[in-house]
């Protein structure tokens, strides 16, 4: 069977889809926390995968270290992100944007090391398990219902349907809040942070809020990520994780909260569909041959849109 067979018989699995959907998904929440820092406050948060490691690492151990419930450790886990975030942006925010940079992918691989060190705690390497109970009874109670619509033996679908009507709804959420002064107050930080310190607001402030909001966003896509792979491993929070969804806002467009979403599904899209592509190279040249596609893709949407799929020229124009 050829490459192209192969790859046209993926594209008619459903499996496929759920699988790129739910990745599609987690990544979309992943890169809104990105956006809102980035593309709306104009800080660079290399760091996002540690705050995405921190909600995961948190919410399992309550499970099942301390005996919490999965549905409280999610809220704690998710104020023990922001509350990360509270104390990389104080002695930090005040930094050049390069050294903030530094800073925040410095954090991310210090929570990842911690995690790998710190075994009793978080598993080290063999990572967290059994912190997903409570949702496999919420997953079969989603799947008894989409039985009736044919859907019941697709195990993935309701992690599927919630991942991205989370996404959606915190889209829309972020969307109406980007609209309201304080909204507005982010943009004008972005544009030119001396000129809203001179109107009298307090800039500082208003980036810590966009870097916690980043890393509650963050968590949550933690969770998501935690609950598809079903343990939680350091191997997971790697700085390609970030770098991935940068890439992400790059397709689908700074400043725009729906391209981040399609964005997301455009590279998925892409990275699992060229899984299947049959060429004569050892399985880690194909590996390699795939993020190539990528940063091909990436170059031309440069060359010939580079505002992004769904992103405004007029948003590329970033304050010093």
């Amino acid at each position: 069977m050829t490459t192209f067979a192969v790859t046209l018989e993926a594209f008619t699995d459903i499996d496929f889809w759920i699988g790129v959907g739910i990745l599609a998904g987690t990544y979309t929440i992943f890169a809104l926390g990105l956006q809102i820092n980035v593309g709306f406050t104009g800080i660079v948060n290399f760091g996002q995968a540690g705050f995405m490691a921190i909600g995961a690492y948190t919410m399992g151990i309550l499970v099942v270290k301390a005996g919490w419930s999965f549905w409280l450790a999610l809220p704690a886990a998710t104020v023990t992100a922001m509350a990360a975030g509270l104390l990389i942006g104080l002695p930090s925010l005040r930094l050049r944007a390069d050294y903030f940079a530094i800073v925040t992918i410095a954090f991310a691989e210090i929570v990842r090391y911690v995690a790998q060190n710190a075994r009793e705690l978080t598993g080290g390497n063999q990572g967290l398990l059994g912190y997903d109970d409570s949702w496999a009874e919420v997953s079969a109670w989603i799947l008894d219902r989409l039985e009736t619509v044919g859907f019941g033996d697709q195990f993935l679908m309701p992690l599927l349907l919630v991942t991205w009507l989370t996404a959606l709804a915190l889209i829309v959420v972020l969307t109406i809040a980007q609209r309201t002064p304080w909204g507005r107050v982010l943009r004008a930080i972005r544009e030119d942070e001396d000129a809203a310190r001179a109107l009298g607001k307090n800039t500082f402030a208003y980036k810590l809020q966009s870097l916690m909001i980043g890393a509650a966003l963050g968590a949550l896509a933690g969770y998501f990520l935690a609950l598809n792979l079903a343990f939680v491993s350091p191997e997971s929070f790697e700085p390609l994780f970030t770098f991935i969804g940068y890439a992400v806002l790059i397709l689908g467009g700074l400043a725009s909260y729906a391209g981040v979403a399609l964005g997301a599904i455009v590279l998925w899209t892409l990275l699992e569909a060229t899984r299947f592509l049959d060429l004569p190279l050892a399985a880690e040249k194909v590996a390699a041959l795939r993020f190539m596609l990528v940063g091909l893709l990436l170059i031309l949407l440069m060359a010939y849109r580079p505002q992004g799929i769904l992103g405004k020229r007029r948003e590329m124009v970033l304050g010093d």
